[in-house]
């Protein structure tokens, strides 16, 4: 009786039907087949478009959490959790933010990031756990990711959030779905029938990707994190990012590449630093201050130096 009611469930989601474009990907040559998967990923992005109310709304209340001194948590299990664990783990490097700034949560724990423990998001009371591990408040943001808008794992994160007043987010790829319920925001693309039939890894995994790259990308800019559209607040932790460091800092400032260098040996690799005295000629104490000022926006910072040494 519960495999027919889970079957049932599952005919209801847009992301398990099949899809009538490629009933035949199976009779077609490598080159047919790959313009079939191509074809159906140039409809992820209209998607993810026709919700960017949604997704500015959620963009609004992390910024909020950030400014609080909280955090951005995503949970989810399989596909979806290891997006969310992705995405989390890279704003450190990118934008040099404490890594439990963002956090991504995992059903069956970090060896679900490379072994298949899809069982693990059968469990609405994990969920909860993993919440209560982390201690969540009631400033923090929770966003649970569930293609299909069902996974009990992350419904009893998002129940446990609400219930102790975090905002809640919900992204899936089905519309009116179960996680949308639970959830004050719900991001909801609808990305149609799979290229293989139920493989939300593809349409749907692109879509969420999207999303949480607009979600954490938008919130850096919205709290100071970059310049023009340069990763100013970048962490040059390796040969890389240094290069990048100068290069972004003679692309901010029209200078040359030693005397890139030379301000950001000055400044210990701080590019918004490094960017703010060869723009201004501050001292280092004194741009210091006015970043600090600025409350990190280095854009207000290099105006109000200006002015200041005018």
């Amino acid at each position: 009786m519960l495999e027919r009611a889970l079957i049932a469930e599952l005919e209801q989601l847009v992301s398990e039907d099949r899809n009538p474009r490629t009933m035949d990907i199976d009779l077609l040559p490598t080159a047919d087949i790959l313009r079939k998967i191509n074809d159906e990923d140039k409809t992820v992005a209209a998607a993810v478009e026709k919700v960017i109310p949604e997704i500015a709304a959620a963009v609004d209340r992390i910024v909020i959490a950030f400014q609080n001194g909280a955090r951005l948590i995503y949970m989810g299990a399989g596909t979806s959790g290891r997006l969310g664990v992705l995405d989390a783990s890279e704003c450190p490097p990118t934008f040099r933010v404490p890594a439990g700034m963002v956090v991504g949560l995992i059903a069956g724990g970090p060896k679900a990031l490379v072994s298949a423990t899809e069982g693990a998001e059968d469990s609405q009371q994990k969920g909860r756990e993993a919440l209560e591990e982390i201690n969540l408040t009631a400033a923090d943001v929770v966003v649970g990711i569930a293609a299909s808008g069902r996974t009990p794992y992350v419904i009893g994160g998002l129940d446990y959030a609400r219930k102790i007043g975090a905002t809640t987010v919900a992204l899936s790829c089905n519309p009116g779905s179960t996680i949308a319920a639970a959830a004050d925001i719900a991001i909801s693309p609808v990305v149609g029938p799979e290229v293989l039939t139920g493989s939300t890894r593809m349409k749907s995994g692109t879509a969420e990707k999207l999303v949480l790259n607009m979600l954490t990308t938008a919130s850096m800019i919205r709290i100071g994190k970059t310049y023009q559209n340069l990763m100013v607040d970048l962490h040059a932790s390796n040969r890389k990012l240094v290069a990048r460091a100068a290069r972004i800092v003679t692309q901010a400032t029209g200078c040359t590449l030693e005397e890139a260098r030379a301000a950001l040996d000055k400044t210990g690799n701080d590019v918004k630093l490094a960017i703010l005295i060869t723009l201004t000629g501050m001292s280092l104490a004194e741009a210091r201050s006015a970043l600090e000022g600025a409350g990190g926006f280095l854009r207000r910072a290099i105006e109000e130096g200006g002015s200041a040494t005018r």
